[in-house]
């Protein structure tokens, strides 16, 4: 306990610091203290142990609105400043394809492939890629994407993240890292009312377990541990992408032409969801290395280490 105790007072200030910057007048942190010095700080610890071999590559998964990029910062944050790790965190959702691919998956396979998330609609080749660089001992400074949600699109070239030295952790986090894919007859039951209209021959469905089973399950092949942000249901996380989507409308409003959902488009976007996020509440925690427990309040509860 000790030793937490001396790392909470080296990366306090910037922990706290980067919580109040994620903060909005209305939507404060509670309990931030006891979340670090608890959870988080132990989740470092145990990472800094286990990441012998570099890079090591972690993998951070959770439905949507449960905190993952809140989360990751703060593990980000406490590697570099108090074990003094070179530490990269990218999410899966700045490899989504572009608008314009989109439009041509939805014109070529299903209408429903133009709405971002669903495996199939990220550019896999550009993180085995990277992988594959960060593996190597003569590491080549690259470039990787970033994606605005705001515009529904990649930000240009220019403004993408620049990786000049090899990583010693890379943290890949995302709502569908880590989920596997589903059997012939899961796929045959609809999950919700978007399915049984809009992918009444399965065409959607069987394209993104193809996915998953394909070049998704190669991908996440190369994680060395994977941590899971578990909530207690599906509903729980619509409340919470309401939530994410109200943040990002009041962060943004000085903008035009944004592509910020309302209530309806949201129950309407997180259907697309819901068939994998169901299956992961289920499988993930059978075989991921650490399980986090959220209550409905959005704070850690518990964690489980199982490997």
């Amino acid at each position: 306990m000790k030793i937490y105790n001396n790392c909470y007072k080296i990366v306090k200030k910037k922990c706290l610091k980067f919580i109040k910057s994620q903060e909005t007048s209305k939507e404060k942190f509670k309990n931030k203290e006891r979340m670090i010095k608890k959870y988080l700080i132990p989740v470092s610890f145990w990472i800094s142990d286990k990441c012998k071999s570099r890079p090591y590559f972690i993998g951070l998964a959770g439905g949507q609105g449960t905190g993952k990029t809140t989360i990751s910062s703060i593990l980000k944050i406490i590697l570099i400043n108090y074990f003094k790790l070179n530490v990269f965190k990218i999410s899966i959702d700045d490899f989504y394809k572009t608008r314009k691919d989109r439009l041509n998956l939805s014109k070529k396979i299903h209408p429903m492939l133009m709405t971002r998330g669903a495996p199939g609609t990220h550019d896999i080749k550009a993180m085995l890629d990277f992988f594959k660089n960060a593996k190597k001992k003569k590491f080549k400074k690259m470039k990787l994407p970033l994606f605005d949600k705001s515009i529904d699109d990649r930000l240009p070239k220019k403004k993408w993240y620049e990786i000049k030295k090899r990583p010693d952790v890379i943290i890949l986090e995302g709502w569908c890292v880590g989920a596997k894919a589903q059997t012939n007859l899961e796929i045959k039951r609809s999950m919700n009312s978007m399915e049984r209209t809009m992918d009444k021959q399965l065409k959607w469905r069987n394209f993104v377990n193809y996915n998953l089973k394909t070049s998704y399950k190669k991908l996440f092949k190369q994680l060395d541990s994977l941590l899971y942000l578990k909530a207690s249901s599906f509903n729980q996380l619509r409340k919470w992408r309401l939530k994410q989507e109200k943040k990002l409308r009041l962060q943004t409003k000085s903008k035009k032409n944004l592509k910020i959902m309302n209530k309806k488009d949201v129950i309407s976007f997180m259907q697309t969801y819901q068939r994998i996020t169901e299956n992961m509440f289920k499988n993930v925690p059978k075989y991921a290395s650490i399980i986090m427990n959220l209550n409905s309040s959005h704070q850690i509860k518990s964690v489980i280490y199982k490997k």
